[in-house]
């Protein structure tokens, strides 16, 4: 899943959050799913095969499994938001199992059931024959990731792709801590930085990101020391035992929500200020203390916009399947106290 996924999974409703390599979703809002734990698929059924004889307008989802909550949540939205549009949105569930996923896939792409297919696939690299196969079978896809996830050197006709750019969010937390620095310390800090968990995904990015652009950004700025997020209370107590070794710690890049209210935490136990903190994560604790002004400012991905742009994509491809995909970046928003 995407970095620090937990916080936000919770929070959006319904919304997307596009995962794998890391990325996922969201609560949701109205229509029926296969129940959570079930394996077998809906597409294919009844249903999609009198939407398919009314018209085509079928379109098969295939997230990473419906006992996750959050999948779950997200297809339950999916199927409103589509529902809405005038499609059946027919739920699969490969229960995090590729092979599954590519007979599950298989089938309805080969019946010709389905009008189109939005995958979050289980393993990318084990799914490229069904991408291919969508392709030669002129079913559009939505599908996570970038093309080389898949094997593929470029863009495919009929094939849209939609992944998180971590550098552009890191960019984006860096130079928020850029500005609160050189507007509430006169340009000089020292910075403590927390480090990504070790595996997240985009974790070098959106760590080189940031640094790259506080270093741009303000030049008076010094890295003194680094922490390693973990969960909220361990991270707490490490950033406390960095402080003791570093007091003049006046500005934090929190990396995720667990990070910067971790930071938070810390600073109020050493009984010391923190003028200058900012992270990419944005649940409701977070936006709060962005309200506060005790957070400068929080890069939140935009899950909910994220949906409706890869559904109204699949659907421009739906109408003609042999145009070229787009490479899809979920959306991101930065939440200040003014905005």
């Amino acid at each position: 899943m995407s970095h620090s996924t937990a916080g936000r999974v919770g929070r959006m409703s319904p919304a997307i959050a596009a995962a794998v390599g890391a990325v996922s979703l969201l609560a949701a809002c109205g229509g029926t799913t296969q129940p959570a734990g079930g394996g077998s698929s809906t597409a294919g059924s009844s249903s999609g095969s009198a939407a398919s004889a009314a018209g085509g307008k079928t379109i098969v989802f295939s997230p990473l499994a419906l006992k996750i909550p959050a999948m779950k949540g997200l297809s339950e939205g999916v199927k409103a938001y589509g529902e809405g549009k005038g499609f059946t949105v027919d739920i699969q569930d490969p229960n995090l199992d590729p092979q599954k996923q590519i007979q599950q896939l298989t089938a309805v792409i080969e019946s010709g059931k389905a009008s189109g297919v939005w995958m979050i696939a289980v393993q990318p690299t084990a799914l490229k024959s069904v991408v291919q196969l969508a392709i030669d079978k002129k079913v559009p896809m939505v599908v996570n990731g970038v093309p080389a996830d898949y094997g593929f050197d470029g863009l495919q006709p009929g094939i849209t792709f939609d992944t998180i750019d971590y550098t552009a969010q890191g960019k984006a937390i860096g130079e928020q801590l850029a500005k609160c620095i050189n507007e509430k310390l006169s340009g000089k800090a020292k910075v403590l930085f927390v480090d990504a968990t070790t595996g997240t995904a985009g974790k070098k990015e959106i760590e080189e990101g940031a640094m790259a652009a506080l270093t741009a950004g303000a030049p008076g700025a010094e890295v003194v020391t680094h922490v390693e997020v973990t969960d909220r209370a361990a991270t707490q107590t490490k950033i406390g035992n960095a402080l003791q070794g570093n007091p003049d710690v006046t500005a934090v890049q929190g990396m995720n929500d667990e990070g910067a209210l971790a930071a938070l935490g810390a600073f109020a136990a050493a009984g010391k200020e923190l003028p200058c903190v900012t992270e990419a994560g944005g649940n409701d604790e977070v936006l709060k203390a962005v309200q506060d002004g005790k957070i400068y400012a929080s890069v939140a991905l935009q899950f909910q916009d994220d949906m409706a742009q890869s559904f109204d994509t699949l659907v421009g491809l739906i109408a003609d399947p042999t145009q070229t995909g787009q490479q899809l970046t979920v959306p991101q928003k930065i939440y200040t106290k003014d905005s």
